[in-house]
């Protein structure tokens, strides 16, 4: 593991848990354990969208927990590479999505556009761990809960756009808010919090194991 007290880059980046796995010297090594990261993230976000209450339009599943703590435990490009990742191969056809489905018709259903939003929400996680708010809770919870929000920035108005222009139904924006928004709000916030005890549980748990060296 490299050392936890690591001097933040210029741009004020500190390290995020994944960046205490010793990097390889020579590129390729490099690229390949990124590689395996962002694999190992894409398939944690699939695990996880198997936990499903199936609801209509847009189920509420484990997706987002997912996200957030790939996002905070890889970094922001690489949590984005990972959820890019887990939605192209569910794409390509592999089971990945809520309820073991994955085909390119996905994009027609109503709840793809948080799919996409995973991507940007995993890269905001990311952001606010890089600046060392995945160590307290408190912190944690603040960046994450904003984090969660931004699924919703597109898979709403992809969700409206699906019920009222393909699917020919005639949802008012009360009725869009009531099936897209307001179920999820409670399960977010719980989601969040989980994410706020176990990324800077494992925080503690690193230091625990630096400080028994020393």
């Amino acid at each position: 593991m490299s050392s936890l007290s690591a001097a933040p880059s210029a741009s004020g980046r500190r390290p995020v848990l994944a960046d205490l796995i010793t990097r390889p010297s020579a590129r390729a090594q490099a690229f390949a354990l990124d590689a395996g990261l962002v694999v190992a993230g894409a398939a944690i976000v699939a695990l996880l969208a198997q936990v499903s209450i199936p609801l209509w339009p847009v189920p509420i599943t484990g997706q987002t927990l997912g996200v957030i703590v790939v996002g905070a435990s890889l970094g922001a490009w690489r949590g984005a590479a990972a959820l890019t990742t887990y939605m192209l191969v569910g794409l390509a056809g592999l089971p990945v999505f809520a309820d073991f489905t994955g085909s390119i018709t996905a994009v027609a259903k109503p709840s793809f556009g948080f799919v996409i939003g995973f991507i940007a929400s995993a890269f905001v996680a990311g952001w606010f761990a890089q600046r060392a708010w995945d160590r307290k809770p408190l912190l944690a919870f603040a960046g994450f809960a904003l984090a969660s929000i931004i699924p919703f920035l597109i898979g709403v108005p992809y969700l409206a756009f699906i019920l009222n222009n393909v699917l020919g139904a005639d949802y008012t924006f009360g009725q869009i808010l009531e099936v897209g928004v307001l179920p999820f709000i409670l399960g977010g916030l719980i989601k969040a919090a989980l994410a706020a005890l176990i990324i800077p549980g494992a925080w503690a748990l690193v230091r625990r194991v630096d400080n028994s060296k020393s």
